[in-house]
């Protein structure tokens, strides 16, 4: 009677348990991390906001009067707010995530405490006419609320919040006539760059 042959050895090696527990994790640590960023920031949008401050920066350094200069440059932040906000709400949309939970709702809150101190610093300031410190404070608070926001977001977002940083300390150091062209330089020029970049690389 014929004996049974034993079963021949596989040619390839098992893959050890631990290896495929490794791939398992790391790819949910991965699919974690990009559930976490924040991608609804408005490229497109940012750009708009670019081109309207660089014409506010030209409106502004044609004003005679410190209080005009300064209305110039309010009405400019309640136009880059009123594209910023309905960009941001349509990008998100489109991503069929929201503004107001996950990492959206961590965005904002990191995103405002800074401009809401701006926007009382600024009142503060202008009370006493101390109108030539305002561009370096714009500057580096929104900066600020960038890169703490950009936290939850895309690389580049905190990337252009330092920008904005660096630029309100050179603003520190150099004449106050300075002022608008720095602006024009961080809320209009880094704004259309990052935004670009933003909308090619992060959908719009």
């Amino acid at each position: 009677m014929a004996s049974a042959s034993p079963l021949r050895p596989s040619s390839s090696a098992p893959i050890p348990i631990d290896a495929r527990a490794a791939d398992h994790l790391r790819y949910i640590r991965e699919t974690m991390e990009r559930a976490g960023e924040f991608t609804a920031v408005p490229g497109w949008g940012g750009v708009a906001m670019g081109v309207t401050a660089l014409a506010a920066a030209v409106m502004a350094s044609r004003q005679h009067t410190q209080r005009a200069w300064l209305i110039v440059w309010l009405v400019e932040a309640f136009v880059a707010i009123s594209i910023a906000a309905p960009a941001a709400v349509t990008k998100a949309h489109r991503a069929n995530s929201s503004l107001f939970s996950g990492p959206g709702r961590k965005f904002l809150l990191s995103f405002a405490p800074p401009l809401f101190v701006g926007g009382l610093l600024t009142y503060a300031l202008a009370h006493v006419g101390l109108f030539y410190v305002l561009p370096a404070l714009w500057l580096m608070l929104y900066g600020t609320a960038i890169v703490t926001g950009g936290a939850f977001s895309v690389r580049a977002v905190p990337l252009m919040g330092i920008c904005l940083i660096a630029l309100g300390a050179v603003d520190i150091f150099v004449p106050a006539v300075w002022g608008d062209l720095l602006m024009a330089a961080g809320f209009g020029f880094v704004h259309i760059g990052f935004g670009i970049w933003i909308a090619r690389n992060y959908g719009g």
